[in-house]
């Protein structure tokens, strides 16, 4: 028995959690996952969580039932590392890199699409269809392919080729469009009309929400129960940051975590930059973004889905919104990768960049402990022969 229910994010109408369900029917807006009728864990459950492994360890709050197994590549247990080299040039001493590329397929989306895979499936699903932009559809074929059934994915063709071959490896079906994701989210939906396949597109589905949400019970764990000051999280469809502040609060709710909750920062790049946009406006909706172009193609989302509650938690959180230029975020990964030994990517990049400019507004203490994410693996960006002399 499945003893959770969804809340719509929007109307707040409620439903249970059977069938497959996609956007709220009375509003469009994305359902939310919670457990009102499962019994809060204990604190004491704390020590058992300690002593499982990987993203599933935490099933006292994830949608997973009694004795099922999950579809899993031993996602999570990512590295949470220090950076006093990096912290002590961005003039921020007590510095930290969650570093989300050493995931099963190279980056956070391992964690979502586990949980969007391991429901779907279990209600019968065998066929997917997503749009990326990049790193999702690569997480989709891999999970897709330890399922046993079919995704077709629907990526920009400039996205990296690193990640293009990637996809295909794992066997996914690729189709590669001109234009950006929200034209690849179009003709995702329209083949999952077509073909009945199910479209797994960020926050059409309330499953891949949940696997992000480990994100926050993973660094609390990690940080031994307690949160950091500020966290900064590079935003394209914003899954990850809804999790996180989702996982806080939740993990407040139980008495796992007695600490304030984070202010958290959405950092994206000046190409496409419509969280920033809204929040600085005061806005509770983002406009979509015109021609969106950034070479962290991870951001390059002209319009999210979950906008509202990406800027929700923004200001619920006492945190905001920071803009980068790719040539910016391109160095800061670059200088940061040298300093610290981790393989950043141009998102990671953009979240060390905004560190200096939140320093430089004062919204950063130099005595606040900042946790910065690095959401894949620089490798998947490049071409071998990128980083070759002559």
């Amino acid at each position: 028995m499945l003893d959770w229910q969804l809340d719509c994010s929007g109307c707040g109408i409620t439903r249970g959690p059977e069938g497959l369900p996609t956007v709220c029917e009375a509003c469009g807006q994305p359902w939310l996952v919670r457990y009102p009728n499962r019994p809060a864990p204990s604190v004491a459950a704390r020590a058992e969580v300690r002593r499982g492994h990987g993203m599933w360890r935490y099933r006292p709050f994830l949608p997973l039932a009694a004795g099922e197994t999950p579809v899993t590549l031993g996602e999570g247990d990512t590295p949470l590392l220090d950076a006093p080299r990096t912290g002590k040039r961005l003039g921020q001493p007590d510095l930290w890199i969650k570093d989300e590329g050493a995931n099963p397929t190279g980056s956070f989306k391992s964690r979502g699409l586990s949980a969007a895979i391991t429901r779907a499936v279990r209600a019968g699903v065998t066929s997917f269809t997503l749009p990326t932009a990049g790193n999702a559809g690569v997480a989709a074929a891999a999970y897709a392919a330890r399922a046993g059934v079919s995704v077709r994915v629907y990526a920009p063709r400039t996205t990296p080729r690193t990640i293009l071959s990637q996809i295909v490896l794992y066997g996914g079906d690729l189709h590669l469009l001109d234009g950006h994701i929200g034209d690849c989210g179009k003709a995702s939906r329209a083949y999952a009309a077509e073909s009945g396949a199910m479209d797994l597109s960020t926050l059409r589905e309330p499953y891949r929400i949940e696997g992000k949400k480990t994100l926050g019970l993973e660094l609390a764990m990690q940080f031994n129960w307690t949160f950091p000051q500020a966290i900064i999280y590079p935003t394209g469809g914003g899954t990850g940051l809804i999790g996180m502040w989702k996982a806080f609060q939740e993990l407040r709710e139980a008495g796992w975590v007695t600490d304030p909750l984070p202010r958290m920062y959405s950092v994206q790049s000046t190409g496409c930059a419509p969280i920033i946009r809204a929040f600085e406006a005061g806005a509770d909706r983002a406009s979509a973004w015109e021609e969106p172009w950034t070479i962290a193609s991870g951001l390059r989302v002209p319009g999210p889905l979950g906008d509202r509650l990406i800027l929700r938690a923004l200001r619920e959180s006492g945190g905001s919104a920071v803009a980068v230029a790719d040539e910016v975020l391109a160095e800061e990964a670059r200088q940061g990768t040298r300093e610290t030994g981790i393989d950043l990517s141009p998102e990671g990049g953009a979240a060390l960049a905004a560190v200096s400019v939140l320093r430089a507004r004062g919204e950063l203490r130099p005595e606040d402990r900042v946790l910065v994410f690095n959401t894949g693996s620089g490798w998947l960006y490049r071409e071998p022969a990128d980083l070759l002399p002559g």
